[in-house]
């Protein structure tokens, strides 16, 4: 009797070592299977039908057919209109631009893209999302010891000497609160005057204090860009080449185009400063496909293959809701916190947005990407569209 017993512990012990290695394999394959996809370089970047990731094909097939059918009225083709609409140019700009196009992401595959998604145009206030990480990246580096921080301890240039900006930190340049007082560029921070701002000139108002009035302006912005290149001591292009597009294998065709004027001495050394956009010319000019990688980067948390580029730690607070002052506003990012940017998409998508309709959408919940540029819609309208193809 015992020896049987004996011989039940024994096949009892088989059995369930057979089991847990069977359960072993079975989580080595789901780990196999879930892993992370990420695009090589250049056009090296995989393609999958919609079913294959999820998504209906037939109602993502007419979401990209209305994009279509989306073209701006915003810009025109050769720019002829952008001094009226913004007034004097102080950059250059392109003959010309691309139709509408755009390119969607499902789990990092790309499973719809229309257009011509290599264009390099001008991408106007995505930019805003570049500088951004810029700051996500120097706060990572311990180049400033917090957001907190007034930027009159790190930039000495007279910029923040008057009692007024010495009180502007770089949180509030961020989140666009700054009420930062001056001219820079030869374009001043009221935007007062038709010759110099176009349709986009304001009545003239009080100063408020740093941090409790919020007005999107891209004097201040630039501004913002001029201290971060003096606390790099190198121009900010080769920052975000170095340390973002190189990495994520970004094509070498976008380029940060500078004012004529917007020059700044670091070290004795002549820098050019770049825009938070391309309101007065200049700008990021850059493709879809490479605004995808960026994209991309950020679904990611920052981490790009086995490389941690960005802090998650950014990722996070650069895309959470700031508060009352202002709109649904990260650090240069647009929120959804409130269900009123795009009333069909997740709470926690964001986007960086530009004139012309240039978009970079980032869903979490859904892992998707959508680039759309040069469109007349509103964005909500082709991501209720993308999301009901989803299963």
């Amino acid at each position: 009797m015992k020896v049987r017993n004996h011989l039940y512990l024994l096949l009892l012990l088989a059995l369930f070592a057979c089991t847990d290695k069977q359960s072993q394999q079975t989580i080595a394959t789901t780990a196999t299977s879930q892993k992370v996809y990420y695009p090589g370089k250049g056009d090296n970047w995989e393609t999958r039908k919609p079913e294959q990731v999820g998504m209906d094909a037939t109602l993502l097939e007419q979401a990209v057919a209305w994009a279509k059918t989306q073209e701006t009225t915003q810009i025109q083709k050769d720019f002829s209109t952008q001094k009226e609409i913004f007034g004097e140019p102080l950059g250059p700009l392109p003959a010309t631009r691309a139709n509408t196009n755009g390119i969607i992401l499902k789990d990092g595959y790309i499973v719809a893209e229309w257009g011509d998604t290599k264009a390099v145009d001008p991408t106007y206030s995505v930019a805003k999302s570049f500088l951004s990480t810029l700051l996500g990246l120097t706060l990572d580096r311990g180049m400033i010891q917090s957001i907190n921080d007034p930027v009159a301890k790190y930039v000495k240039d007279g910029g923040y000497s008057s009692e007024h900006n010495s009180k502007v930190t770089w949180q509030h340049h961020a989140r666009q609160t700054s009420e930062w007082e001056g001219e820079l560029w030869g374009k001043k921070h009221d935007f007062i005057g038709k010759e110099a701002f176009g349709r986009g000139e304001r009545k003239p108002r009080e100063l408020q204090e740093p941090g409790s009035f919020y007005e999107y302006n891209d004097v201040r912005i630039n501004r913002f860009a001029l201290s971060l290149l003096r606390l790099w001591e190198k121009p900010l292009p080769e920052v975000l080449k170095n340390e973002i597009m190189d990495p994520i294998d970004a094509s070498e065709t976008w380029q940060w185009v500078p004012y004529r004027n917007s020059v700044a001495e670091i070290n004795g050394k002549q820098m050019p400063s770049v825009s938070g956009g391309t309101r007065w010319g200049g700008g990021l000019w850059i493709s879809a496909r490479d605004e995808a990688r960026f994209g991309y980067l950020f679904l990611r948390n920052g981490q790009w293959k086995n490389k941690q580029l960005i802090s998650e730690k950014w990722v996070n607070e650069a895309t959470t809701s700031r508060g009352a002052v202002g709109p649904d506003y990260g650090y240069l990012w647009w929120l959804n916190t409130e269900d009123k940017a795009w009333p069909d998409a997740p709470a926690t998508s964001y986007a960086a947005l530009g004139a012309g309709q240039n978009t970079v959408w980032i869903d979490p919940e859904h892992d998707i990407v959508i680039v759309w540029r040069w469109h007349n819609g509103n964005p909500n309208e082709l991501i209720k569209r993308v999301l009901a193809a989803v299963k």
